[in-house]
């Protein structure tokens, strides 16, 4: 027995916030597993859907992380991004997902809705390769900006490609 369900329908949708996403987006997929609402919008309309529950209350962006989906089986996609949103008012989460691909996976940044996610979406674009556009910095946070490669994809080898011989060492005395 799961307590997960599977909607496309809007009068199948008890959450209003959910009926306002697919009035804006059309067809969604949603699911629910133990109270959490998690919802899936389209790349082309992110943006859009995430002002939307902005405007409706959901006033603090928590996170926004990645999930390659690369030989997963029964994956669509290759890359998941993931938003998760509350609502301080009115004491509700919200998880919004979406799926990009390759060869140029990209968003709209959500930065102008929220500040914070700034440095959220560079960590992203730094260990993923997601690019954010319309993002006010888009550049290394974690990784030296020599760098090239994306260290979170599935398909960046464990032992690296050989690139940390061309780092700076940095002693105690240096930092």
């Amino acid at each position: 027995m799961t307590d997960s369900t599977e909607t496309k329908e809007p009068e199948a949708v008890e959450n209003p916030h959910v009926v306002a996403l697919i009035e804006l987006c059309g067809a969604v997929e949603s699911s629910t597993f133990r109270g959490q609402q998690r919802v899936i919008v389209p790349a082309e309309k992110s943006l859009d859907a995430l002002s939307l529950l902005k405007s409706r209350g959901f006033d603090l962006l928590i996170d926004v992380s990645c999930v390659d989906y690369l030989e997963y089986r029964g994956a669509k996609h290759r890359y998941g991004l993931v938003y998760l949103l509350a609502s301080t008012a009115g004491h509700q989460r919200l998880t919004i997902r979406v799926f990009v691909d390759d060869p140029e996976p990209t968003v709209a940044s959500v930065v102008p809705l929220w500040e914070a996610a700034n440095w959220l979406e560079r960590e992203v674009w730094d260990l993923f390769g997601i690019r954010f556009t319309g993002h006010p910095d888009l550049r290394r946070l974690v990784m030296p900006e020599e760098f090239t490669a994306h260290p979170l994809r599935k398909d960046y080898p464990l032992q690296g490609r050989g690139e940390r011989h061309n780092f700076p060492v940095i002693t105690r005395d240096h930092s």
